[in-house]
């Protein structure tokens, strides 16, 4: 079931339904879909060098929510995360915003979500610099996701945090013993204040029934890739795979999900053009950075994070730059040889 062809088909209904809420990345977003792997998004001339054929071959759009595209840029950021890993536990530490502020994040979701990668940031930075907790500086892995497996709008961050710090002053390692991080209560209660005291200096008006408690988990993850693996499924891929749409008809669009506590697949009904409204509240705002890195895993950090892979006796493997897909010849299966490009229609017109 194809993404393109729900939004072709329920494009009018969707535009009269929510056409006073939509915001210019939607309409970029659902443009980019429709053209992805079509002479829309531009082509290339390719040649088989051992059969002659030569055809030309349209691109991907490249959008980061296209359910087609950026599986090489997914693969290639694993590949860099996966080169910092250390030899330590890992913790997988999740920050959510109450349902009293959604529609606050939504309308303004560049500067909200800029004041929640800052307040995360700083309630975990602060708890390792604490000598109760470990006493050393942390390095933190983020990804905003803003969605529930429902697809509805639940904005929160998930953070991979190594079990350990660096103090730099005495250029020594601390580990954090235990399947335990920080006090996920304590955090709690700092990054609320925290939280809503950003708000406020921002001009925000609060919302009077913002609950006293807020959620934050945290999780043991063992060596970590797993938790990163985990990151990368929504960052450049959009909300939803293509093959979890399991019907379109009548009207109507179902798919499917896994509900979390019991690991149950389960199945969701919508209208087509509230189906594409589910999807496209989850573009994010041209230019907003869905996933950064802190601590000494920041990339202006790399003589620290070389210190602490130093220290961990961390055998440091060259990077070799993951190949892109080749074209494979239809009629051979030999790798084609690119010879012309030919731009899209949005480029010329």
């Amino acid at each position: 079931m194809e993404m393109a062809s729900i939004i072709h088909q329920y494009y009018n209904a969707f535009m009269i339904k929510y056409a006073d809420t939509l915001l210019p990345g939607h309409l970029k977003a659902m443009n980019a879909i429709l053209g992805c792997r079509t002479p829309a998004s531009g082509e290339l001339y390719v040649q088989c060098p051992d059969c002659g054929h030569a055809e030309w071959r349209p691109l991907s759009c490249g959008h980061r929510s296209c359910p087609k595209c950026q599986n090489h840029v997914t693969s290639q950021w694993i590949d860099q995360q996966q080169a910092k890993l250390l030899p330590v536990l890992y913790f997988m530490v999740t920050f959510t915003l109450p349902y009293e502020l959604r529609s606050l994040t939504w309308y303004n979701q560049k500067t909200v979500y800029s004041i929640f990668f800052t307040c995360v940031a700083g309630t975990l930075k602060d708890f390792g610099l604490n000598p109760k907790n470990l006493g050393a500086e942390i390095g933190m892995t983020m990804a905003l996701h803003t969605n529930n497996r429902k697809l509805d709008f639940h904005p929160h961050i998930h953070v991979v945090v190594p079990g350990g710090g660096v103090n730099k002053r005495r250029r020594q390692w601390k580990k954090k013993k235990g399947k335990y991080l920080f006090n996920k209560k304590a955090m709690a209660k700092v990054f609320r204040a925290r939280f809503l005291t950003a708000l406020n200096k921002a001009g925000f008006s609060i919302p009077k029934r913002v609950p006293k408690e807020w959620v934050v988990d945290c999780t043991h993850v063992g060596k970590g890739i797993s938790a990163l693996k985990y990151l990368s499924r929504y960052l450049y891929r959009g909300v939803i795979s293509e093959k979890n749409i399991v019907s379109n008809k009548n009207g109507q669009v179902t798919f499917k999900y896994i509900e979390s506590k019991t690991g149950n697949t389960l199945y969701r009904t919508l209208k087509g053009e509230d189906f594409l409204h589910l999807i496209l509240q989850h573009v994010l705002p041209k230019g907003l950075r869905r996933v950064r890195d802190y601590g000494f895993l920041h990339g202006n950090a790399k003589k620290l994070l070389s210190l602490v892979q130093l220290i961990l006796h961390v055998v440091i493997e060259e990077i070799k730059q993951r190949p892109r897909p080749v074209f494979k010849c239809p009629r051979c299966q030999s790798p084609m040889v690119i010879l012309g490009f030919r731009q899209s229609v949005w480029e010329s017109g």
